[in-house]
């Protein structure tokens, strides 16, 4: 009789006893989840900015900039809550991990140059987003890569790097340039000088 009774109750201790699988299961899944979804913090971006912004589309390339050897990354980071209202953050990169550029930037940035493709007056967000994150991924490909920087026929224009800057990178056949539109026809041009151990502007590239 005594058996009899303490074998229910055995199995009642051991029932309540057992852990839960699917509710261990469900935690650790969102846990996993939650950890993809999220982005290291840019810490390039202005200290204005909020860290915590929604990442909406990051581009990274690597390519030789700052040094013949050793591989700048180049990146394009956009955030906000949508595309079309986001900011987009340049940055250079070098090997060591310090920002030798950044420059930011708006989708309407971006978007401006859409007005040479549309066949229609106006333009569906969708469209637009679309147009957007195409920019972002065509923003490194290797034809805006240029190597020299500078040639010897190119004349020296104010607006930019100075003239020793200058007359040291048409020395330099090594040096490479970086070619981006913004807006319409602002086709900018940018190297990076070793004599002073920045980036520079170089005018004169037209639209």
């Amino acid at each position: 009789m005594r058996i009899a009774l303490f074998l229910p109750a055995l199995g009642l201790l051991a029932a309540c006893s057992t852990p839960d699988a699917s509710q261990s299961s469900a935690i650790t899944t969102s846990t996993a989840d939650s950890s993809a979804r999220l982005e290291p913090m840019d810490t390039a971006r202005a200290s204005t900015a909020d860290p915590q912004a929604d990442t909406l589309k990051t581009v990274r390339r690597r390519h030789v900039f700052s040094a013949p050897a050793s591989p700048d990354e180049f990146k394009l980071t956009l955030r906000g809550k949508d595309v079309l209202t986001g900011q987009i953050t340049f940055t250079i990169t070098d090997v060591s991990g310090q920002v030798i550029f950044r420059e930011m930037l708006t989708p309407a940035d971006l978007e401006a140059s859409m007005v040479y493709e549309m066949k229609t007056p106006t333009a569906k967000p969708a469209e637009r987003e679309a147009y957007i994150r195409r920019r972002m991924d065509e923003f490194f490909a290797d034809k805006k890569f240029r190597q020299p920087a500078l040639t010897a026929k190119d004349a020296y224009q104010e607006g930019g790097a100075d003239r020793p800057t200058w007359t040291e990178l048409q020395k330099r056949p090594d040096a490479v340039g970086f070619v981006y539109l913004v807006g319409k026809e602002d086709r900018r041009r940018i190297a990076y000088a070793p004599g002073t151990k920045q980036v520079v502007q170089l005018p004169g590239l037209g639209s």
